[in-house]
């Protein structure tokens, strides 16, 4: 590891990562127009924030930061793939990890596993997607912050981990073990008649100052309780590419299928596939 990573990954193990975040999470929700027009100007020139894609452009009319962060696009900008057998991508980012989940262990990064025990804290859910598949989707501070459903599907249940809020960028993937399991996170189970059972996970990190649904805010969330909700009776019906929750600055999804139930679109590759909302990254097996 290089001199610099290493500082960086000790540095963050020290660090009080709640509390920092506690506060940027403050002052991204400020409404004081100096402050809150610098910080979108500052982020839009570092993170080469492209705005010709924004729905609303005049800075002026968000209220906060995070009101900026987590825009709206104009419709149109992120078609979704409309073949009945694909599954799209759930957010804009680069695809880290994607494979078999081999018995029950995930790939993190080069050398580094974890497992779905571990990962989803239920021990029957994670038995269901034992030898299936996944993909790791991570947003980068420029990109796009809401997350949508890569086909169609009712939840039938989300859970809420607390936990810690590591960066999850490269090199904290690549060094810190079981990092996405040790990460506060929003895990959304859903069910589809083509492929079972299937999860959406939203996974936090180091300054994501919340993780909103469209059926629950993040001040619903108590982020020192555990929260499990199972719907039965009262599932929710989501359609491809129908917005299903966002975060409040860059961080991580993970997508969870079980065994045979789909396969990867081959140009697809670690790290050099930038995907977008609606592209497709997989097809269902069996379906045409």
């Amino acid at each position: 590891m290089k001199i610099k990573d290493k500082i960086k990954i000790i540095t963050q193990k020290v660090l009080p990562k709640k509390f920092l975040s506690n506060v940027i999470a403050g002052i991204a929700e400020t409404k004081i127009k100096l402050v809150k027009n610098l910080l979108i100007k500052s982020a839009i020139s570092i993170f080469k924030i492209n705005m010709d894609e924004a729905l609303t452009r005049d800075l002026s009319k968000y209220k906060t930061f995070n009101d900026f962060f987590t825009r709206q696009l104009k419709n149109g900008v992120r078609p979704i793939d409309e073949r009945a057998n694909s599954i799209c991508s759930p957010a804009d980012g680069v695809i880290t990890e994607y494979g078999q989940i081999q018995s029950s262990q995930l790939i993190q990064a080069k050398k580094i596993k974890y497992t779905l025990d571990h990962l989803l804290n239920h021990s029957e859910m994670a038995s269901r997607y034992q030898n299936g598949d996944f993909f790791t989707i991570y947003l980068s501070p420029k990109d796009y912050h809401r997350v949508h459903m890569p086909m169609d599907g009712k939840l039938i249940s989300h859970q809420f981990i607390p936990g810690e809020l590591f960066s999850v960028d490269h090199t904290s993937v690549s060094n810190i073990p079981s990092l996405f399991c040790r990460n506060e996170r929003l895990i959304c189970e859903f069910f589809s008649e083509k492929v079972g059972h299937f999860s959406v996970i939203f996974v936090g990190a180091f300054l994501v100052s919340g993780i909103d649904t469209v059926w629950k805010r993040e001040h619903n969330f108590e982020t020192k309780t555990h929260q499990r909700v199972e719907l039965e009776g009262h599932s929710l019906q989501f359609k491809k590419g129908q917005e299903i929750g966002r975060f409040r600055y860059g961080s991580t999804v993970i997508l969870l299928f079980q065994k045979n139930k789909i396969s990867r679109v081959k140009k697809i590759s670690k790290y050099a596939s930038s995907v977008k909302v609606g592209n497709r990254i997989s097809t269902i097996v069996n379906e045409t």
